[in-house]
């Protein structure tokens, strides 16, 4: 996908196999603003009148090592390198590692496995059924993983857009009586040293010039 055109193709392409805008914003690394904003574009507006503004974002790539379980083993491996420092910055422990639905998942499950701890996994609230406009749909934990009531948790996913996922992960943990001690992830657009007071790091962050 090199423009535009192709990102409202594939936008419209995962509308039409059933994938709600929140789905759709995951698949393609973008924020659920850009989704709706390729969702209602048509490849027209641009050519014939004053075409809408697009948000600002940045489309991200990264099915080279997702189709890849090697490659996907060395960046989770990567990721749990960067929680280690930072557990040993707080001198304290992980109980549980929680993973972002759906991308975030399989590099959760590694990073669990280095560490011998359990699996916990989130859907955000923008993958459940979109209710009315007005109405917040709210994230869960899934029942068939780990719970994380009382125990210290690092949170992985693969990308930060605008970081409102995080928020609310940080949100349910702690609202289900777990405590959220770091996040990992490997790309991060927002550029934030923390979310909150939970500090966050990422391979590669990425930034605007504008």
């Amino acid at each position: 996908m090199r423009n535009v055109n192709d990102l409202i193709e594939k936008a419209i392409e995962m509308r039409n196999r059933g994938l709600r805008a929140g789905e759709i914003a995951d698949e393609l690394n973008i924020s659920r603003e850009t989704a709706t904003w390729l969702l209602t574009r048509t490849k027209k507006e641009g050519k014939e009148g004053a075409p809408s503004a697009a948000p600002k974002d940045i489309f991200i790539d990264w099915s080279t090592i997702g189709k890849s379980s090697s490659r996907l083993m060395l960046v989770a491996t990567c990721l749990a390198d960067m929680v280690e420092e930072v557990l040993n910055d707080l001198d304290t422990n992980v109980d549980v590692v929680v993973g972002i639905a759906l991308s975030g998942v399989p590099m959760a499950n590694i990073v669990a496995y280095q560490y011998g701890v359990e699996l916990a996994v989130m859907h955000p609230g923008k993958h459940q059924t979109e209710l009315g406009k007005h109405q917040q749909v709210q994230p869960t934990m899934s029942e068939n993983y780990a719970d994380v009531k009382g125990k210290r948790c690092v949170i992985v996913d693969d990308v930060i857009t605008t970081g409102s996922t995080m928020e609310e992960a940080i949100k349910l943990i702690d609202d289900l009586g777990g405590e959220t001690v770091a996040i990992a992830v490997m790309l991060d657009k927002r550029g934030a040293e923390s979310i909150g007071t939970v500090p966050v790091r990422s391979l590669i962050k990425i930034g605007r010039i504008e």
